[in-house]
């Protein structure tokens, strides 16, 4: 699922324990007015990846009851903009100028890829896992009036999806830490690039709004493969454009060093822990551009990172790290 790599995050957790009282900068999600900006044409070119700081998520949960809070919101937050086709995938391609959908700066949400999906959670966004999700739950979430975005893992191969078997014993690398999961070798792109597609397909017929690829950092983790940062960039675009390809919006996950270069190609991201890391101003660039950075806490305290999120305009929220229901927003 979702998550920095366990080897990195027990790393992390480590230090951050010996740096306890210097790392709880106060910070937290702004409720503000959605605003759209314009939308980035994606590039061409192929590619996308998660950042060092990158994603790391329990693969199974038990979800809990939701201690969602905030004031009901009618509708989902958010703004579609114009994108482009730009990855040549024949397949669930976008019409030109097809509106985009992308959830604007402090849009509220709620993340659950542990469990069945508690529907009753007051959060105008809900991410949940593609596969474990039917286009029903899209469909009664849409109902409710929240936009849903679709959670797949872009950057490793999973033992446990029904299609393991398609991707080739080539691609697969180095174990990332949690069970049945090996890096893909994302150099290889025209391997890779039909296999997403088709996953990406998935998410476009049961009527999700957006994707979350998660873990597109494979370059500064122990791949198994010799990646560098241009191969990562080069992933990562493609990502993009497959979702864009589909007329779906997609998240950068985490690889915050690589922001700069990435923020024209997604129209908003997903980050876990950049209040406990001393990360948050690094997304300032996707806020900049009117496009939402969803962010979750897993070991800080809400009194330690809201107040920084709402000035930075983070959507931010403490979460379990096996992400089932329970939430605590800013």
């Amino acid at each position: 699922m979702t998550r920095r790599t366990p080897i990195l995050l027990a790393a992390l957790t480590l230090t951050t324990a010996l740096l306890a009282t210097a790392c709880g900068s106060d910070g937290g999600g702004d409720d503000g007015d959605e605003t759209a900006a314009p939308q980035p044409v994606p590039s061409a070119s192929a590619g996308s990846s998660d950042s060092p700081s990158a994603s790391s998520t329990a693969p199974t949960g038990t979800p809990s009851p939701s201690g969602s809070s905030g004031s009901p919101s009618p509708s989902p937050s958010g703004s579609a903009s114009a994108s482009g086709s730009a990855s040549g995938s024949p397949s669930g391609s976008a019409s030109p100028g097809k509106a985009i959908w992308h959830p604007a700066p402090g849009t509220t949400w709620q993340w659950q890829l542990g469990g069945s999906v508690d529907q009753s959670v007051d959060a105008p966004v809900y991410d949940i896992d593609g596969f474990e999700n039917s286009a029903a739950v899209v469909a009664s979430l849409h109902a409710k009036g929240r936009k849903v975005i679709c959670y797949v893992n872009a950057g490793s191969w999973e033992d446990f999806r029904p299609d393991a078997g398609a991707f080739p014993n080539a691609v697969r690398g180095s174990g990332n830490g949690w069970k049945g999961e090996k890096w893909f070798d994302i150099r290889q792109l025209d391997v890779l690039r039909p296999l997403l597609g088709k996953r990406f397909d998935m998410c476009k017929e049961k009527g999700f709004d957006a994707i979350e690829p998660d873990l597109l950092d494979a370059y500064a983790n122990n791949s198994g493969f010799p990646l560098t940062a241009d191969q990562q960039l080069a992933f990562d675009k493609m990502v993009a454009a497959l979702a864009h390809d589909r007329g779906l919006g997609v998240a950068l996950k985490n690889d915050l060093d690589q922001i700069p270069a990435l923020v024209g190609d997604f129209d908003f991201a997903v980050n876990e822990q950049c209040a406990e890391y001393s990360e948050c101003d690094k997304l300032t660039p996707f806020i900049q551009q009117g496009k939402a950075v969803l962010n979750v806490e897993y070991n800080v305290p809400t009194s330690q990172f809201c107040d920084q999120s709402r000035r930075l305009k983070l959507s931010s929220m403490a979460k379990h790290l096996e992400l089932d229901a329970w939430r605590q927003p800013c």
